[in-house]
């Protein structure tokens, strides 16, 4: 029987994680240039930690684990059954199941905030870069096991968390080179078209349909709409806004003239315009999308979502918002967040179709230079100018084998894409002098160490 691995996971080769590593910095040293700092949570929560914070829908992708030691209980075959009845209803029984994996790392983060307040500094500005898992069906660009990579802060309500917020995506974005728009709206505006169409306890289904407008299509968020109970006069009201296809501007005009009544819109379309009017992004489009919902239940003020403009992967490349009260489930009410989330294996996806990454990252050597030899004496010596050259930070390795063959080592340097060659015998000992070849180009030159040095560091 062959290896695999299950649907919807990855193995990550060497060529693969130098790439995901080059994205991955970009956006870590842009969440420690704007202030954020670097937590990490288990793989694993507590189910009731988790379930109830993302929907029905989401609910029903959470990775439920399984207790341990229930082949052992006389109620074996009945648990079981109850099992299999949990995964169809998202009914939850502590003898089956305590645990599951992260859905997310938002929900964790406010859990890790209310068991550490004590120890925490606020407003507490956090990152945090690890996998999530999500039984979902897999497709291009979507995953059952991804990784995460999320900036928040919490305990501020202050709008300038938002702009900084852009400002860090836009930053981001612009070192990687991909050309992306920056959707945006608010829910407070979503809840009070709600309340104005006459079904404000239909919230959650009204966000939840539309946002899937750019998946399946009007018609069919209508039909989803019509399912869930809204009625035709609601359905009706709510045409003009997923049809309408103005600018920012004319966008805002037409929310006024359906929401000025309303407290709730109003603030909405205040919040809006404060971040038109204060953002500075050089490399974001920036489009109102009064029909963006950002599915998840949580979401209480500005939502985000961005897109790359280039290339087939139209699906969002990053998502967030703003939070009034994710804390207050778990005892600290009234403790207002936001934050936004890169896909990492999306914006993945993005660079690799569009040729962005840079040429000194698609090569999976991470040695710029390659020792080779000829006996034991000369690997030994290798192996000290190497150590040299490593303590001042330049990245190198002796070939491990004895072999009299110079062209053994320098295919291996060819197949591991090492730039540089340095092949070292007795004379090269003696004279301190070394042969220094460029093996894209084949050009060979005797080089001091110091000279060798100096080349490497260019």
């Amino acid at each position: 029987m062959k290896p695999s691995i299950p649907s919807g996971t990855r193995d990550f080769g060497p060529i693969e994680m130098r790439k995901r590593t080059y994205i991955l910095d970009v956006i870590r040293r842009n969440f420690e240039l704007f202030g954020y700092q670097a937590i990490e949570t288990p793989a694993m929560e507590n189910i009731s930690t988790l379930t109830g914070k993302y929907g029905d829908e989401g609910d029903q992708l959470i990775y439920k684990i399984l207790n341990s030691r229930i082949h052992e209980s006389k109620k074996k075959d009945l648990l079981l059954s109850e099992f299999k009845l949990s995964l169809e209803t998202s009914r939850n029984s502590t003898e089956l199941t305590e645990k599951a994996l992260r859905y997310d790392l938002t929900v964790p983060f406010a859990r890790f905030v209310v068991m550490n307040r004590n120890e925490l500094v606020f407003p507490f500005k956090r990152y945090q870069i690890q996998p999530v898992w999500r039984a979902d069906r897999p497709q291009k660009g979507r995953y059952r096991e991804f990784y995460q990579c999320d900036a928040d802060v919490i305990g501020s309500n202050s709008l300038l968390n938002e702009l900084e917020l852009i400002a860090l995506m836009d930053k981001s974005f612009s070192e990687l080179k991909v050309p992306v728009c920056l959707k945006f709206n608010n829910r407070k505006i979503l809840t009070a078209l709600a309340d104005v169409l006459g079904e404000p306890e239909k919230i959650i289904d009204i966000t939840v349909a539309i946002d899937k407008l750019d998946k399946i299509g009007k018609d069919k968020v209508l039909e989803e709409l019509k399912n869930k109970g809204l009625s035709d006069k609601a359905i009706s009201g709510l045409l003009p806004l997923l049809d309408f296809k103005g600018n920012n501007s004319e966008k805002i005009q037409l929310l006024q003239s359906l929401l000025e009544e309303h407290p709730a819109g109003r603030k909405g379309i205040e919040e809006i315009r404060f971040l038109l009017d204060n953002s500075s992004s050089k490399h974001l489009q920036f489009e109102l999308d009064i029909t963006l919902a950002r599915g998840l239940n949580y979401y209480t003020g500005s939502i985000f979502e961005v897109k790359a403009t280039a290339g087939s992967l139209q699906s969002s490349i990053l998502g967030g918002g703003r939070y009034d009260d994710l804390t207050g489930v778990f005892g600290l009410p009234a403790t207002s967040g936001v934050g936004i989330s890169f896909g990492i294996d999306r914006i993945y996806d993005v660079l690799e179709e569009l040729s962005l990454f840079p040429e000194e990252v698609k090569s999976a050597a991470s040695s710029r230079l390659l020792f080779a030899h000829f006996d034991e004496a000369t690997q030994l010596y290798c192996f000290n100018l190497a150590t040299q050259l490593r303590s001042l930070g330049i990245a190198c390795e002796v070939y491990p084998e004895l072999s009299k063959k110079p062209g053994k080592q320098f295919d291996y340097a060819n197949r591991k894409a090492i730039p540089y060659v340095c092949a070292i015998g007795s004379n090269e000992m003696q004279n301190k002098r070394y042969a220094f070849k460029t093996m894209a180009s084949g050009e060979q030159q005797e080089l001091s160490l110091e000279q060798l040095i100096e080349h490497l560091k260019k």
